[in-house]
């Protein structure tokens, strides 16, 4: 990750079609100068965990609001994990209810940021975590 921008890919996985918050974030990550790749709506575990990996992305933002994240976040993790690619991380942002946090993390999202966090929360989130892995 040295030496370039952060790459994320914002992601909207499942028949949700709202995607007014991942399109929010997604400019707030540019204007921070972070490289974002936006997928679009209704997009399936496979067809995102493919484009993070053909984007060389350090970093998947997944939006739900359908209440389909415990079936549809772990397929994500197990996809990237099968396919050599566990160096990708994932947050999670949306309708996420309080008691399913710890379920995600537990799958392997480094951070769930519920609906209403802040886009400075999300960026600064995403830099520390930069500069915690560089200087390990």
């Amino acid at each position: 990750m040295t030496g370039r921008r952060l790459r994320v890919l914002i992601a909207k996985v499942g028949l949700d079609g709202h995607d007014v918050g991942a399109r929010v974030v997604a400019r707030g990550l540019l204007d921070a100068g972070m490289e974002v790749i936006y997928t679009g709506l209704r997009r399936t575990p496979e067809q995102i965990a493919r484009a993070a990996i053909e984007e060389d992305v350090d970093w998947i933002g997944i939006s739900l609001l359908s209440g389909a994240h415990r079936i549809l976040v772990p397929r994500i993790r197990k996809l990237l994990d099968e396919s050599g690619a566990g160096d990708i991380r994932l947050i999670v942002g949306g309708i996420i209810p309080q008691e399913d946090v710890p379920e995600l993390e537990a799958v392997g999202v480094a951070r769930v940021f519920l609906s209403g966090t802040p886009i400075a929360e999300i960026v600064e989130f995403l830099k520390q975590t930069r500069t915690d892995a560089q200087n390990a």
